[in-house]
Order: structure tokens, then C-alpha cells, then sequence
């Protein structure tokens, strides 16, 4: 995925003018509008980092792997290893990726940058108590390092 970093913030920006960084806004308004609070570049607590993390009111977590390209897609050889890590798994696309390409046991958000759309709901997963209260506190302790590192760099 192709994100701009800021050395000072630490605050993974998507870039909109790239198919990813348009796809990954998208999904994120649209998680947002379902009643989700997202962080980009989420690392897990097995290290891997997804590319959108949604959490909800009621601590239930919404992932995203986000797939700019065909070729994207085959290359990902680790995104069943998320599948414990959410409550609701999607791939999100842009409108010109073949769907039927697509594992057909998870969700499906078809984003632009202005906003997304689900095409196929995700099956409902609830994720292991103990691993959801380590990524809850894991997705806070995330979301307050990046707002500090916002508002005082030298705070890092």
C-alpha cells in the first residue's frame, strides 16, 4: 500500500491520488458511517499489520485488507491469518476489481475516495475474549500514541 508517513506524526495517511489510498478512505467513511473508529497500518497483537481496523462501541473489531490490483490479491498469502482478529472480515476494492476474484467466504466493500459500499456482508466471527481485550487496549494505546505524536513530536 502506498502511504505517506510523517517522521514527526507517525500517522499512516492514505493518499487518495493511489487506487489503495482511495480504496482505504472509502472504507473508512463507510466504516465510520456504520459506527466504527478506524486506524490505517493497525498492527495485531501477532505483529501483522492490516490495512484498516474498525472498532465499534461494543469493543467488536471490523478489518479491512485492501486490494488494489489482481496481482495485489495473489501476492497476499497471510490475510487468513486476520480472520482471528475480527469480528467482520472484508477486502475492499476499487469498482473496476473482478469481484468473482474474491475468496467467497469473506466480505466484500466496493470504495472509492469518496465513500464505499458494501456488496457482500461479512459473516459475523466474534473474536476470543482475551485476544479482544489485548486489541482493544492495543487499538487505544495506538490511536493515543498518534494523536500525541500530532500534537507534541518530541513527546515519542
Amino acid at each position: 500500500m502506498n502511504f505517506s508517513r510523517s517522521s514527526a506524526t507517525r500517522v499512516p495517511v492514505p493518499d487518495p491520488a493511489t487506487t489503495a489510498g482511495a480504496v482505504t478512505r472509502g472504507s473508512m467513511r463507510l466504516l465510520a458511517d456504520l459506527g466504527f473508529r478506524c486506524l490505517t497500518e493497525f498492527k495485531l497483537t501477532s505483529k501483522r499489520r492490516v490495512d484498516v481496523a474498525g472498532l465499534d462501541k461494543a469493543g467488536r473489531f471490523a478489518v479491512v485488507e485492501v486490494k488494489s490490483s489482481l496481482a495485489d490479491l495473489r501476492a497476499d498469502t497471510k490475510w487468513p491469518e486476520y480472520l482471528a482478529y475480527a469480528d467482520w472480515f472484508y477486502f475492499a476494492v476499487d469498482d473496476a476489481f473482478p469481484l468473482d476474484r474474491l475468496p467467497l467466504d469473506v466480505g466484500i466493500i466496493v470504495a472509492d475516495a469518496h465513500g464505499g459500499a458494501i456488496q457482500r456482508p461479512a459473516t459475523e466471527s466474534p473474536v476470543n475474549a482475551s485476544r479482544r481485550r489485548a486489541q482493544v487496549l492495543r487499538f487505544g494505546l495506538t490511536a493515543a500514541d498518534r494523536l500525541t505524536g500530532l500534537i507534541d513530536p518530541r513527546s515519542r
